[in-house]
């Protein structure tokens, strides 16, 4: 399933004890419209506040004749702030985490109040050099080791990983930053976001970005932006993984 949502009444994506996450309402709804339980996985872990306008997800089902229909009463059945865009078939052993062969995110600030961004931008009247931190994203090309913008109690076994886009634009008086890898470490875009930033105002020089990845210490980075200007927009598997 292609699934959205706002992030803001959730924390986050994945089921956890005594906290609504957009899992639990997912796999609720999917349990009583096809009346056996059902577990969903995603492709990736968004935090507390963080949106999606692309999640993949896969459930094991023994045959659903009209996907279509199933779509339309899931709409119908979800919170306003949860939408299943697409369902379809797919292999018998396609995995919606280890199938992904890349995802990418947008960290949008908006940088003049607009009601019609609340909570869906981060806001500053402090314009940031642009140029400086696109010099700088284009660093993290010559890193794999991503350590000092990890959360610093995790349990992944590696840091490691490939980024394959990373650029700042500016559409009006949006500033909106792209990035793309094969995989992301948890708080990994918005810590780096929050270090682009300090660079953007001066706080840091270019070159210091260097030193802040070598360090593989969280606390060199800058802090994290806030989760509500980040969104996961796109996962991109292998066109074989569709029946």
């Amino acid at each position: 399933m292609d699934i959205a949502y706002h992030g803001k009444n959730y924390f986050g994506w994945q089921r956890q004890p005594n906290e609504i996450s957009v899992q639990e309402v997912l796999e609720d709804a999917l349990s009583k419209l096809l009346n056996a339980k059902i577990a969903v996985v995603g492709a990736g872990r968004t935090d507390t506040g963080v949106h999606a306008r692309q999640l993949m997800v896969h459930f094991d089902f023994e045959e659903i004749p009209d996907q279509e229909h199933l779509r339309y009463r899931l709409n119908s059945f979800l919170p306003k702030d949860i939408a299943i865009k697409e369902i379809f078939k797919v292999k018998e052993d396609a995995h919606a985490r280890f199938d992904a062969v890349a995802r990418e995110y947008e960290y949008r600030i908006s940088l003049n109040k607009d009601p019609f961004l609340e909570g869906l931008a981060y806001h500053t009247h402090l314009v940031p050099d642009l140029d400086k931190m696109n010099q700088a994203a284009k660093i993290l090309f010559e890193y794999i080791d991503f350590q000092c913008f990890s959360r610093s109690k995790t349990d992944v076994k590696t840091y490691h990983c490939t980024i394959k886009k990373a650029h700042w634009e500016r559409r009006d008086d949006v500033l909106i930053f792209t990035i793309s890898a094969d995989r992301f470490l948890r708080n990994m875009v918005r810590a780096i976001v929050g270090t682009l930033l300090e660079i953007g105002y001066g706080k840091l020089d270019v070159s210091d970005f260097h030193g802040v990845l070598k360090s593989k210490d969280r606390s060199q980075a800058g802090a994290s932006a806030p989760a509500h200007g980040l969104y996961l927009t796109k996962v991109i598997y292998p066109p074989s993984i569709k029946l």
